[in-house]
């Protein structure tokens, strides 16, 4: 019976109390019983490196991360990924009191202030690491979109570009834009070029884009690339066609609503060559309009192609209102907060890793009458890792840690 009563008071003792008490139980007891009252706790220790789940991370990134960071930079990214993934909101004070260590909140908080304000984290790496991770094989279908918000006075907008998989999109690179409204042609042709240097000359398979990421640098950057883009022109966008120019709507007025066409032959738009298609669907509002795309070239692949740049919608939100509220942490200075999105990228991913594994392998996500899933993988990893992390329940247990490990 004191056997039984011993294992159960240990069961909420820190490592610290068990390895006292066991010293204390070595002298007091007599050898056969300190033998199992031995192997409970030694199994308990083992297990207990769960409450120290920022040090198996910062083992994991400190691999990636170390010639660029000092030891103590990567800790600290190591406990606020951890924090975050238990409170789900980028705020400083919360991160700070779900940080794993015996400091106080306001030591934990100013070493997340110091984070994100002194160090320069290089997002070239992070952009490596989410490339070496992730299940996807070049060359790439990739997605360019913006996402904004306000905060008093200061507009926050990044500029992003990410690689779809299967209904999701990676986050890979990303810009700061220091003004509210499209991005310039500049800003787009440094994000595409740099993700180049970073995976590869032939690594786009395809590009999807927005309204506003049409001019001509633009495309001709994109044609003198060779790189297959899909990207949405304005209704009344002007084109060319054999020296005549007509609005590119005119093209299109006999479809009807679900209805699409492919235009034989090449189009100039903006001084570029290019294929177009289009098709009337319905708005977030539900009126019909006419959507109008530009292509490098396969112009009848391009309608569903471009279906898929929806998918980074998906992934803003969960960056923000679904996952991790980015838009709650209050931040205006622009090196600050590409600090915080990168650090949020890798909790990001790792999160979508772990929710793949787990639908893929042991349970998947239920599917309801109409077809969609009860929730997104992202989301399926995040409640995982945040049940091993706040409640040291490894259910189906598996090793969290190794989905940002490519050793």
């Amino acid at each position: 019976m004191f056997l039984i009563l011993v294992y159960v008071n240990f069961q909420k003792l820190t490592d610290n109390t068990l390895i006292v008490r066991k010293l204390y139980l070595q002298k007091t007891l007599k050898f056969r019983n300190f033998k199992v009252v031995n192997s409970h706790i030694n199994t308990m220790l083992r297990n207990s490196k769960i409450h120290y789940k920022s040090s198996d991370l910062f083992s994991v990134l400190r691999e990636h991360f170390v010639k660029d960071m000092n030891l103590a930079r990567i800790k600290a990214m190591s406990m606020m990924i951890c924090a975050l993934c238990k409170v789900q909101r980028i705020a400083y004070t919360k991160l700070a009191a779900a940080f794993d260590n015996e400091a106080e909140a306001c030591s934990s908080l100013r070493r997340i202030q110091r984070l994100i304000a002194e160090c320069v984290i290089n997002t070239d790496l992070i952009a490596k690491l989410i490339l070496k991770l992730i299940p996807v094989k070049e060359p790439y279908s990739l997605s360019m979109d913006r996402t904004n918000w306000k905060f008093s006075d200061t507009n926050i907008n990044i500029l992003t570009l990410g690689i779809i998989h299967e209904g999701m999109v990676f986050p890979i690179v990303f810009k700061m834009m220091d003004k509210r409204g499209n991005s310039n042609t500049k800003e787009r042709m440094e994000l595409i070029s740099r993700f180049i240097r970073l995976a590869g000359d032939n690594s786009i398979a395809h590009l999807m884009a927005d309204r506003e990421f049409v001019g001509s640098d633009r495309l001709a950057f994109l044609n003198s690339r060779g790189i297959h883009y899909h990207i949405r022109i304005r209704e009344n966008f002007p084109v060319i066609r054999h020296g005549k120019e007509s609005k590119a709507h005119w093209l299109f007025t006999d479809l009807k609503l679900g209805e699409c066409k492919h235009l034989s032959g090449i189009y100039y738009v903006n001084g570029q060559p290019c294929y177009l298609s289009g098709s009337k669907i319905k708005d977030k509002e539900g009126k019909p309009e006419l959507q109008i795309l530009v292509s490098y070239c396969n112009a009848e692949e391009s309608l569903e192609m471009y279906k898929q740049r929806w998918q980074i919608e998906t992934m803003f939100k969960g960056l923000k209102s679904s996952g991790f509220n980015i838009e709650d942490s209050h931040v205006r200075i622009q090196e600050r907060m590409a600090n915080l999105f990168a650090i949020v990228m890798i909790a990001y991913v790792w999160c979508y890793l772990v929710g793949i594994h787990i639908h893929e392998n042991i349970k998947a996500i239920k599917v309801l009458n109409h077809g969609r899933k009860v929730k997104s993988l992202f989301k399926y990893g995040l409640d995982y890792i945040s049940q091993c992390l706040l409640n040291n329940r490894n259910r189906y247990q598996i090793n969290i840690f190794k989905f940002l490990s490519y050793t």
